[in-house]
């Protein structure tokens, strides 16, 4: 009999994840067929169908369901085992680390150089993706770090400071000579927002005393350079995280001002599952990262 390997888990796994051959394939490195291959094998070794194939769609049997959660725990385990072999013995190997967004272009170069040079056995898996997903991808075992805006307050993960950084306004070149508005005046422009999502959004709309779901004068962007550029055509104003300003401001004809005292900050930081045997190694690499960006 054909045993059960953990490439078959992690296949199916990936399938019961995305309910998609094509997405899980991409997902796992591997060619469609590849996949669907080891999926039927691994019906074959049990017996019974774990998936109900349709023509666009899939859907996991019963049994498949039930499998999905062993599988997942088995995974999780012999990921735990790994961890626990490296954490003996200085960083080195896969380390899967998850950006938002509103950090990874323009900090992820910094850190993937500082990690080169701190750890040269290490080989960095960058991912980004908005918030929700990446705390899913961390307890779920996804992801090994995590470069996020703090609080997470997931009583499951920990987390520690990198620095803090303000909230600059973008405003039309045309506007250079105005006075800087008060924040409770805001709202009375065109503002430019993040679509949902995206915790950068949340911290502005808390940041400019907006109600949790705004209406009116909001328009809405997939990334800051959007905003940027939307501010730049005239049609509004936005807020950018300070780290974003010397990209930003050579992307669109705008000028950048300091908000008035007190001045809304967001503090940047990393974030791991504290089960990780690995905590202490990343608690060292932050506090190597917080030295070099300090």
């Amino acid at each position: 009999m054909i045993p059960i390997t953990l490439k078959h888990l992690r296949y199916f796994d990936a399938l019961a994840r995305h309910r998609h051959f094509g997405r899980a394939a991409e997902a796992s490195s591997i060619s469609q067929p590849a996949l669907s291959l080891q999926v039927k094998e691994l019906e074959d070794i049990l017996g019974a169908p774990l998936v109900e194939r349709g023509a666009r769609q899939i859907s996991l049997t019963a049994l498949g369901e039930e499998f999905a959660l062993r599988a997942r725990d088995v995974l999780r385990a012999v990921d735990e085992l790994g961890a626990l072999a490296r954490a003996s013995t200085a960083l080195s190997g896969r380390l899967r680390l998850g950006v938002i967004p509103t950090v990874a272009p323009y900090l992820l170069p910094r850190v993937m150089r500082h990690l080169a040079a701190a750890y040269p056995d290490l080989d960095l898996r960058p991912r980004e993706a908005v918030t929700p997903k990446l705390v899913r991808d961390l307890a779920e075992r996804r992801l090994d770090l995590a470069l996020l805006a703090l609080p997470v307050s997931e009583p499951s993960l920990a987390e520690t400071p990198l620095f803090d950084e303000e909230f600059l306004l973008v405003r039309n070149l045309d506007a250079a000579h105005l006075p800087v508005p008060p924040l409770a005046d805001l709202p009375a422009e065109p503002l430019l927002l993040l679509e949902e999502g995206h915790c950068f959004r949340d911290q502005a709309i808390a940041v400019c005393k907006l109600p949790p779901r705004p209406t009116g004068e909001i328009m809405e962007g997939s990334s800051l350079s959007t905003l940027v550029q939307m501010v730049g055509a005239g049609i509004g104003v936005t807020l950018i995280p300070e780290m974003a300003a010397e990209v930003e401001l050579r992307s669109a004809p705008v000028v950048l001002h300091k908000l008035p005292e007190p001045r809304p900050k967001r503090t940047i930081g990393l974030v791991w599952r504290r089960s990780n045997p690995l905590s202490e190694r990343f608690s060292d690499l932050a506090e190597g990262l917080r030295a070099a960006f300090a």
